[in-house]
């Protein structure tokens, strides 16, 4: 706690930090900096005689902090907020204290920085995963937040010699995965390659010392190339009249480190470790800066990516070329104007820091600002913690490909994205019910890869819904989530009435009709059970995480039920079109007509094999209760998959004339392949076609065996389990 009458003296008015930090504060009003100044010493009293690891004060750090926010030039109450942003964490001090001294405004920040509960995710996935939900929470209500939680992690990366080398390893393998690429996602380009490069030197110091020291060597061996090219752009610049500033760049440790990794490539065979930037003063300049030097070195084919007509979703706007220099030595130059720069080397921090040049910042804050609203909406559609952090993980990494709408939309979407990544992105209602895409004017499957570029029209239909083998293809984690998310919901539905469905069926062989349980037994199994509705436990039965006959008795124990000798065995009807909450068996595929037989298993709910499945043999004698009476309404309403092995002589056009009887019964085929290993005389066929039952599958074996060349005819059974 900290008294009002705050000293007006400074007690570390001498430490050059501190004076530093100052200093910087110039771009703020005096009755602001004074604010500051006021916070500072709030936050050295509250933090006065904790140590960090290091052996420094603890004060050094929310200092070291508050000048980095101070150095984007956040405003005052960003500041004092990062001066502030432990002080509830790791001492007494209350958010009314803070409220008290400070404002409501500051007091939120602290508190939403606070709530983050040390994201040091020291625990298991699904911790983690939590802790990133609070931090989307807070960073969604004011950009400040991760602002000042980005600059806290690089400190907590720069001081890191004190602490433990596993600790080290898994906070910085952390920053890899989500710190360094929200900062990339929100533009701060020049953080993002700093927290990648400490990172880096904190999970393989020996690789990032040995690779430091080849870059500097190479960076002696190339200066006079290097100069050459520079001087060579300058004077074509100058030659065209055209005013530009020209800067050598070097690529980051991490970022040659990964090249490295993914191409296979030593350190003397990554040849564009080097690369200039071109600075013009308007856009029409930039074009004509990029013809220029198109002139003087050679273009690299597809090498050429115009991001000022179409910006990344970051904001970042830029001319990329790569050319071919002296000696063949491939660079990549970057053309832009100062504002474009602004924000490619401080994203959305240019809001702030060049708030008087910089004409979009405030549009590229509520493009942040829709960013993250669209996690949170993610999070509300996803119920696993981990399954949320995947796919946040997913959007977090750069967009590589734009595609077009039929009404000219610009999508951006993640290289390898499909057609349905596509249409999730439009609309869930699109992803709901598309069907096919056309692409470039042609008919495409939903699983084709889509390319830059591409004008893409998704086709839709009421009656479609998501697959779950969609989850197989999809790149993007709102396709992903929301696949999941209608799938879970619809097997959740069939199983709920496919539970209903078994217990009335237990309850009748029973000798009580459902709606003759009194409704204090139903609330007896719903106490003990855990459930709150009774439909919640018909969802259970379906699902297979509680057995229909369990429950019935549980239900019937205080009233008379039957002997089993009195009990008949009625079975439970079932149709094919119930859904996920009853699968039929592959390995012996049942069809109508086919004695079947059926058992729960959970999260898959009903399975269904013939009795004589081979696969279930074993199964049956050793738990024979768990196995369900299971018969075939008389009107199925759809067709199954049913397997065919013909034998037939060697003959051309043999498979011709079978394909041909088979489609010209009405049967479709959905799979076809031919055994190897038989050669010579006879050669042996297998075929998936759909039928509607038994009846139909005998007329078409009757139809095959009619032509002269098939031997054998069988179906095929219990070839997996």
């Amino acid at each position: 706690m900290v008294a009002d009458n705050t000293p007006d003296f400074l007690p570390a008015e001498d430490d050059p930090a501190y004076r530093v930090f100052i200093d910087s504060l110039s771009y703020l009003p005096p009755d602001e900096i004074e604010v500051v100044r006021k916070a500072y010493l709030f936050s050295e009293a509250a933090h006065r005689g904790q140590i960090r690891q290091s052996g420094e004060p603890y004060i050094t750090h929310p200092l070291a902090v508050a000048g980095a926010i101070a150095e984007w030039q956040v405003d005052a109450k960003g500041v004092v907020a990062a001066l502030l942003h432990d002080v509830m964490e790791d001492t007494s001090v209350s958010k009314s204290e803070i409220v008290e001294h400070f404002g409501q405004p500051v007091a939120d920040l602290v508190d939403g920085l606070s709530k983050l509960d040390k994201l040091e995710f020291q625990s298991q996935e699904d911790a983690q995963a939590e802790n990133f939900r609070k931090m989307l929470m807070a960073m969604a209500s004011d950009l400040r937040v991760v602002l000042i939680k980005l600059a806290d992690r690089h400190h907590n990366l720069q001081t890191m010699a004190a602490v433990r080398a596993d600790k080290r390893r898994r906070i910085a393998r952390e920053t890899l995965e989500i710190y360094a690429p929200i900062a990339n996602r929100l533009g701060l380009n020049t953080l993002f390659s700093e927290l990648q490069d400490l990172s880096f030197q904190l999970i393989y110091p020996m690789r990032a010392r040995v690779l430091g020291r080849a870059l500097k060597a190479a960076r002696g061996n190339r200066r006079e190339l290097l100069s050459r090219i520079l001087e060579g752009i300058k004077g074509k610049l100058g030659t065209a009249q055209i005013e530009a500033q020209v800067f050598g760049r070097e690529k980051s440790l991490y970022s040659i480190y990964r090249k490295m990794l993914d191409k296979r490539l030593s350190f003397s065979q990554v040849l564009d470790v080097y690369g200039f930037r071109v600075v013009v003063g308007d856009v029409p300049t930039t074009y004509l800066a990029l013809g220029a030097l198109h002139g003087l070195y050679k273009p690299v084919p597809g090498k050429f990516k115009d991001y000022i007509a179409i910006p990344k979703p970051n904001g970042y706007q830029s001319l990329h070329t790569t050319l071919i220099g002296p000696h063949g030595t491939p660079f990549e130059v970057q053309i832009r104007t100062p504002a474009m720069d602004n924000v490619a080397q401080e994203g959305v921090a240019s809001h702030w820091l060049y708030k008087d040049s910089d004409s979009f910042g405030a549009e590229l804050q509520q493009k942040t600002t829709k960013w993250f609203h669209s996690l949170l909406d993610l999070q509300s559609a996803t119920g696993d913690s981990s399954e949320f952090l995947d796919h946040v993980k997913v959007d977090l990494f750069p967009h590589e490909i734009y595609v077009f709408t039929p009404k000219g939309r610009i999508i951006p979407l993640p290289r390898g994205a499909t057609a349905v990544d596509l249409a999730y992105a439009v609309h869930t209602d699109i992803g709901n019910h598309c069907v096919t895409a056309r692409i470039n004017f042609n008919l495409m499957p939903l699983a084709t890869e889509l390319t830059n570029g591409d004008r893409v029209e998704i086709v839709t239909a009421a009656d479609a819904h998501p697959v779950a083998d969609w989850l197989n293809f999809v790149k993007t984690g709102r396709a992903r989530s929301k696949i999941r998310h209608y799938v879970k919901t619809a097997h959740h539905d069939e199983s709920t009435v496919l539970g209903e469905k078994m217990l009335d069926e237990e309850l009748r062989a029973l000798g009580v009709a459902a709606a003759e349980v009194p409704v204090a037994r139903w609330k007896s199994v719903l106490r003990d059970s855990g459930n709150k509705l009774v439909k919640e436990v018909y969802t259970d039965i379906g699902l297979g995480f509680r057995l229909a006959g369990v429950v019935a008795r549980r239900l019937l124990t205080k009233e008379k039920v039957p002997q089993p000798s009195d009990r008949g065995e009625p079975s439970l009807i079932v149709r094919g079109t119930e859904g996920l909450a009853v699968q039929f068996a592959p390995c012996c595929q049942p069809i109508p007509g086919d004695p079947i037989i059926g058992s729960i298993w959970k999260g898959k709910g009903l399975v269904i094999h013939t009795h004589d499945c081979p696969a279930i043999r074993k199964a049956r004698s050793a738990r024979p209760t768990k196995w369900i009476n299971v018969e075939w309404e008389p009107e199925p309403g759809q067709l199954f998959s049913v397997r065919l092995q013909i034998v037939v002589q060697n003959t051309l056009g043999a498979l011709g004339r079978i394909a041909t009887e088979i489609s010209s019964s009405g049967t479709n085929i959905e799979h076809v392949n031919m055994d190897d290993k038989h050669t010579g005389l006879y050669t042996t066929l297998h075929f998936t076609v759909k039928v509607a039952g038994r009846t139909s599958l005998a007329r078409l074996m009757r139809s095959l065996r009619r032509i002269p060349e098939v031997v054998r005819i069988s179906r095929e059974q219990g070839l997996t389990a």
